[in-house]
C-alpha cells in the first residue's frame, strides 16, 4: 500500500512571527469569551495567579447612578468583590448626583491638557491615567445612560491626552426591563474610539431591578457581573504579558478625512 507523505514548507519570517504570537496567545489564554468556554469544558484549567502576585493592577469604576445604594451600585459591588479576590486594586467614583455640565467644545483642553471646567472630570483624570481598566455603570433612562454620566465621559475622554490604548473597558447597565443593550452600546463607544479592548462576560453586561436592591434577586445578572470581572482581570493580565513580550502595537499618525472640507 502506498503512503502519502505531506511535506509542510518551512515557515517564512512572517509565519514564524505568527506562530510565536499564536503560542503566546495559547499560553495566556487570550480572549475573554474563549476563557469562559474553556472554564466550562475544562474546569481544571485555571488562571495562574502566582505569576502576577507581585504586579499591582488597578480598576477605576464610575457609577453614573444618582442612587448611592441602587441597583447599579449592587452590580458594581459584585465586580469589586471579584477584583479584590483576584488581587486587583479598585477605586469607585459616584457621579450620578453631581452637577456636571457638558462639553462646550471650547478647545481649551488642547492647550492645557485639562478641562476648562475644573470639577470632578479633572479630579478623576489622574485615576484613569493610572488605571489598567475602566468600568462604567449606569441606570437606563429612555434607553440611554444617565445624562450626567454622559456629560462627564464626553469631557473626560476628550480633555485627557494620555494614551488609553490597551486599557480594558467594560460597560454595565441596569434597568427595570428594557434598554440595557442600547445603553451598553452607547457606553462602549467611548472605549472603541480610544483603542481600549472591551471586556465581556457570558451575556450583555447588565442586571435587572426597579427598586433599590432588587438587582440582588437577579442571580443570572449577578453571575454575569462576576464573570465579567474575572474575564476583565484575565484580559488585563494578558495585556500586561503582551506588553512585556511584544510591546504595544505600532500606531500610525492619525488620518482625518472630513466629509465637508
Amino acid at each position: 500500500m502506498s503512503q502519502v507523505r505531506i511535506l509542510s514548507p518551512r515557515p517564512t519570517k512572517l509565519q514564524g512571527q505568527g506562530l510565536r504570537l499564536l503560542a503566546f496567545l495559547v499560553r495566556v489564554r487570550f480572549a475573554c469569551g474563549i476563557v469562559t468556554m474553556l472554564q466550562h469544558v475544562y474546569p481544571g484549567w485555571e488562571s495562574n495567579k502566582d505569576e502576577f502576585s507581585g504586579v499591582e493592577m488597578k480598576v477605576l469604576l464610575i457609577n453614573g447612578s444618582p442612587r448611592q445604594n441602587g441597583n447599579t451600585a449592587r452590580a458594581l459591588d459584585e465586580m469589586i468583590d471579584v477584583f479584590k479576590a483576584e488581587g486587583i486594586d479598585t477605586e469607585l467614583v459616584r457621579v450620578g448626583s453631581l452637577d456636571v455640565r457638558g462639553c462646550i467644545a471650547c478647545g481649551s483642553c488642547a492647550n492645557t491638557g485639562a478641562c476648562v471646567f475644573d470639577d470632578i472630570v479633572n479630579e478623576i483624570a489622574p485615576a484613569l491615567e493610572e488605571a489598567d481598566g475602566l468600568v462604567v455603570g449606569s441606570p437606563v433612562y429612555y434607553a440611554s445612560a444617565n445624562a450626567t454620566l454622559i456629560a462627564l465621559l464626553d469631557r473626560l475622554f476628550f480633555s485627557t491626552h494620555f494614551p488609553k490604548t490597551m486599557k480594558v473597558g467594560a460597560a454595565v447597565a441596569t434597568a427595570r426591563r428594557g434598554g440595557i443593550t442600547a445603553t451598553y452600546d452607547e457606553l462602549n463607544k467611548y472605549f472603541g474610539i480610544c483603542g481600549m479592548p472591551i471586556a465581556t462576560g457570558q451575556y450583555w453586561n447588565g442586571v435587572h431591578g426597579r427598586l433599590p436592591g432588587e438587582a440582588g434577586e437577579d442571580t443570572e445578572g449577578l453571575q454575569q457581573m462576576r464573570t465579567l470581572a474575572r474575564n476583565m482581570t484575565f484580559l488585563m493580565k494578558a495585556i500586561a504579558l503582551g506588553k512585556e513580550e511584544f510591546g504595544l502595537p505600532e500606531k500610525e499618525p492619525q488620518i482625518m478625512t472630513n466629509f465637508v472640507r
